[in-house]
């Protein structure tokens, strides 16, 4: 099992791995620096957890925010 921490701007999420979903997914997780975690959200005392069934590596839309010409920098404010 492997844990991950994900934030965006409403917080930070727990993200649980099982082994065959890790096995099925290990190089967005060793190598992503932009992760897209679909899953069943499991909430309780306060934690919010989601047991992941598909990680997607999104990092080059990290490369795009740096583009003044990039519609998601103009939304982000960037330009």
């Amino acid at each position: 099992m492997v844990f991950l921490t994900l934030e965006d701007e409403t917080g930070v999420v727990n993200v649980i791995v099982w082994r065959a979903v890790y096995e099925r997914f290990r190089r967005a997780v060793i190598a992503g620096r932009l992760l897209r975690v679909t899953g069943r959200v499991q909430r309780g005392g306060g934690v919010v957890h989601v047991l992941a069934e598909g990680i997607e590596d999104i990092s080059a839309l990290l490369d795009r925010l740096a583009d003044p010409d990039c519609a998601l920098s103009q939304r982000a404010g960037n330009g």
